[in-house]
């Protein structure tokens, strides 16, 4: 069996976008796949519980609202411990293949370094994903098959919103561990707003988003210890009306993280985020616009 039989019967990601689309926004959901491959769970050395570890278990369906409300959402179907679109497209670790990687592989990035490539190597608190090396072949399959297609779909959605209404908004949806705690005080977040530090994002749409959730009782920081991934710092140009925010929600507000079961907290959780959704696309547009070009 090859890649493309890994999701033979499962696409490996859609689009979700009710019936139109009605406001300037699109929503992503990279990391909360839950597919597993059996191909790929018999390379590995973990079990099926313990291989969803670094998963962002039912993120697509607490920003559900967002498609009701208007707005595509790209969900991915595969797992992130079977491929990282969050990543930079070549970010590999030579330790993981029987063969030597080609020089335009990025192998020394701090992602990489910890384990967190486009292809992983581990997966939760430091544990190793393989039983033993993989082929180059078998990531090349993964990039080209699915990361690729993944992107060109995001791009594409971005570029029409973009066209259809001067600017483009994108949400990338992730969740955290419960215990993060941000260096302020050693507090633990119920929410992290990621901006790349000022360069994704306007500042007036981070502060609403930073406020929106604020106003709602939670606690919120902001680029503290995640400021934004791949997608956040590759797609968010706001000079070119192109904005790109992370959100990260604390697991411990709706799931039991041992077993991965939905907690009491799920609905009321989902139930904030649809207000937090409607409320950010109810922004007015100055708020979006790229700012004019200076004069020559």
């Amino acid at each position: 069996m090859t890649v493309a039989g890994d999701f033979r019967g499962v696409a490996p990601f859609e689009v979700l976008n009710g019936h139109v689309q009605r406001v300037p926004f699109v929503f992503s959901s990279p990391h909360s796949g839950r597919h597993y491959p059996q191909r790929f769970l018999d390379m590995a050395r973990l079990d099926r519980e313990v291989i969803r570890r670094s998963e962002d278990c039912y993120v697509e369906e607490l920003f559900g609202a967002a498609a009701a409300l208007g707005a595509p959402m790209l969900v991915a179907h595969f797992p992130r411990a079977y491929l990282d679109v969050n990543r930079e497209p070549w970010e590999l670790d030579p330790r993981m293949f029987v063969e030597p990687l080609p020089a335009f592989v990025n192998a020394r990035s701090p992602r990489v370094a910890g384990g967190l490539g486009t292809v992983p190597r581990l997966v939760g608190e430091g544990l190793d994903i393989y039983a033993a090396r993989i082929s180059l072949g078998e990531a090349v399959a993964r990039i080209e098959g699915i990361y690729r297609p993944f992107h060109d779909c995001l791009r594409r959605l971005l570029a029409v919103t973009h066209a259809r209404f001067g600017f483009a908004v994108l949400v990338d949806c992730h969740s955290m561990p419960a215990s993060i705690r941000t260096g302020e005080n050693n507090l633990k977040p119920d929410f992290i707003v990621g901006d790349r530090f000022g360069t994704s994002a306007s500042a007036a749409l981070t502060d609403h988003a930073i406020a929106l959730l604020s106003e709602m009782g939670y606690c919120v920081s902001h680029n503290k210890p995640y400021a934004g991934g791949y997608i956040t710092e590759h797609y968010g140009r706001p000079s070119r009306g192109l904005h790109a925010l992370q959100i990260e929600v604390n697991r411990g507000l709706y799931m039991n993280e041992r077993t991965l079961q939905k907690s009491p907290g799920f609905q009321g959780l989902a139930d904030d985020l649809a207000r937090f959704a409607a409320d950010l696309m109810a922004l007015p547009d100055h708020i979006f616009a790229a700012p004019p070009l200076a004069a020559e």
